[in-house]
């Protein structure tokens, strides 16, 4: 008798711990959503706009300098000597190779200095995003945004699972009402 108490018992152990494991909650953020919210964020688009347009100018000038010589080599040709011509045209393909260089050089300088800028913003998130879910008893969260241009990763989930505006109200933030978070798009079949 005791045998079949205790088997029973186990059973329904077993029947009330898988059904709290099927219950577990899950969330979803939208971090574009929560950086385009945050004053921090904003501060960092002002210096990277202020730090491209230095570049920019910065490569016009080296352009208009080209142009310039470049100008200069073509109406001048016809009356230099080949040592000259073959000065000027190296200095032509000198000033092009830095041109081209300083395009790269400033394109990947400008990629890290923006993430060194959002990497704080970005752990400010994560850090009171696991406080939300943690108060919330979430025991996953993803990520709505798969980046610019992408497929999200969330296709469909519930209104109230998108937690993105307790992270923003954790972080002392509140939430514009006008602009929501873009709620998952449901997945289409493909038609026939």
């Amino acid at each position: 008798m005791k045998h079949k108490f205790l088997i029973a018992l186990f059973a329904i152990v077993a029947l009330a711990t898988s059904n709290v494991n099927a219950q577990q909650k899950i969330g979803y953020i939208s971090l574009d959503y929560i950086l385009n919210q945050l004053p921090e964020a904003k501060q960092v688009e002002t210096e990277l706009k202020t730090t491209q347009t230095q570049y920019e100018n910065l490569l016009q000038g080296k352009v208009k300098d080209f142009q310039t010589k470049l100008a200069d080599y073509e109406k001048n040709l016809s009356g230099m000597a080949d040592v000259i011509r073959t000065d000027k045209e190296k200095e032509l393909q000198n000033l092009q190779a830095q041109i081209e260089e300083f395009r790269q050089s400033s394109a990947t300088s400008l990629q890290k200095k923006q993430a060194q800028l959002l990497q704080p913003l970005l752990k400010k998130i994560e850090d009171n995003m696991h406080a939300v879910a943690k108060e919330n008893a979430y025991a996953f969260v993803f990520n709505y945004d798969a980046g610019q241009g992408t497929t999200p990763i969330v296709l469909h989930a519930p209104d109230d699972a998108n937690i993105s505006d307790l992270v923003l109200k954790k972080m002392g933030v509140t939430p514009k009402p006008v602009t929501a978070a873009p709620a998952p798009a449901p997945a289409t079949a493909p038609k026939k």
